[in-house]
């Protein structure tokens, strides 16, 4: 489906003015806050869910290499630094056999548990402040990442560190009531969206005993919502610098 001219177009200006907005949001809140530079998040995902599509729509298409088949392209964690206020750190997508999502959680853990940053001897070098975890949203089988979420993340990080959003939000209905002309849903499919959302931080409080904020849902692919996705991201920033207890 090809997205009319005009929209696309509105999209890159709105693009232009969210990475400027969030780079001076993020800073001003650092150095109000007396935070250690640069804000480190861990994003976390099943493979598909367009962890590395979300960074370069939000962040420039150099960020992270896509891929276009079903071999993720992200093998561990690795490291971009977006600016000197934000680096994110991009963990290998789930979902490709018991074996390889085991040593992928250990090395989610390793990643929650270590300090990151480049100084040797650790004086200036921080623990990652937030986890920002993806969901496919045209997927009902949400299992691997919400046994990610029970058994690893939410038992190493803190919930209000924690952040849950929802991508592909234009396959939600298989395509169905996605405005390809304007690039955003209708009115049925987002309700059906907020609905999604809600079942989804239900089923994490259900299921952890922890309540975190309603996730946001968005399209990495038509760059809807990504306004209120950033704003998402910002609103976690921290108030205090992570310790280990």
């Amino acid at each position: 489906m090809v997205v009319a001219f005009g929209a696309e177009v509105l999209a890159k200006k709105m693009l232009h003015s969210i990475r400027h907005y969030q780079g001076d949001r993020i800073r001003s809140i650092i150095i109000e806050r007396g935070l250690l530079r640069p804000i480190d998040v861990l994003l976390v995902g099943a493979t598909g869910t367009g962890k590395s599509s979300t960074l370069n729509a939000i962040f420039g298409d150099a960020v992270c290499k896509v891929g276009d088949g079903v071999d993720p392209q992200t093998q561990d964690v690795s490291d971009y630094l977006v600016h000197d206020y934000l680096r994110i750190h991009d963990s290998a997508g789930l979902g490709d056999g018991v074996a390889a999502d085991t040593r992928h959680a250990q090395n989610i853990t390793e990643a929650l548990l270590r300090r990151v940053g480049g100084d040797k001897d650790f004086k200036n070098n921080g623990f990652m402040d937030l986890v920002l975890v993806i969901l496919d949203g045209g997927s009902r089988d949400l299992g691997t990442v919400f046994r990610l979420l029970e058994q690893v993340v939410l038992k190493t990080i803190s919930a209000d560190r924690v952040i849950v959003a929802i991508n592909q939000a234009d396959m939600a209905r298989k395509g169905h009531h996605w405005n390809f002309s304007q690039c955003c849903p209708d009115y049925e499919l987002e309700k059906f969206l907020s609905e999604k959302a809600d079942s989804v931080q239900r089923r994490i409080k259900e299921s952890t005993g922890l309540e975190i904020k309603k996730p946001v849902c968005y399209s990495a692919r038509y760059h809807w919502n990504l306004a209120r996705l950033v704003d998402h991201i910002i609103a976690h920033i921290p108030r205090s610098r992570r310790t280990m207890a």
